[in-house]
């Protein structure tokens, strides 16, 4: 690996006592080889971090949500009716209690919700209506930001 032993020298063997010296030296190459992985790794797996559930969303010229530290819920609907709470498909009847235990009753919890743009308005609403209707008094919808 990176130590190697010299040999006795005549020269030397009085300044050293006759010993064999250890040369340590460090052999870099290996490291660079697992850093220069991990980095195509993490270049590779970055894109793939974002929202686990495609949502068409609409455009808006609204201004870009700043993040705190109370992290938002998000509630996705997709084009065909099903709903998520992050990445795992709910039912709508089990949506505000599974958000009732999630925030254990804190009310104020902020709460977006991601509606696909081909979805009704009433479909949508009635997310909004059940979410609002459990006491979550900060809910919002999300969308493109095309305003820059």
């Amino acid at each position: 690996m990176g130590a190697s032993l010299t040999t006795k020298t005549r020269s030397r063997g009085r300044r050293t006592g006759g010993t064999y010296r250890p040369m340590a030296e460090i052999n870099v190459t290996p490291f660079v080889d697992v850093m220069l992985v991990l980095l195509i790794v993490f270049m590779v797996a970055a894109p793939l971090l974002t929202a686990g559930v495609p949502i068409d969303l609409p455009d808006s010229n609204a201004k870009s949500i700043q993040d705190e530290e109370n992290k938002p819920i998000e509630i996705s609907v997709s084009n065909d009716d099903k709903i998520f709470i992050g990445e795992t498909e709910v039912t709508m009847d089990r949506l505000v209690p599974l958000l009732a235990a999630m925030t254990e009753n804190q009310s104020d919890r902020r709460i977006y919700i991601r509606a696909d743009q081909t979805l009704s308005y009433g479909n949508v609403m009635a997310v909004i209506g059940a979410v609002n209707g459990a006491g979550f008094t900060k809910v919002a919808l999300i969308s493109e930001n095309i305003g820059g």
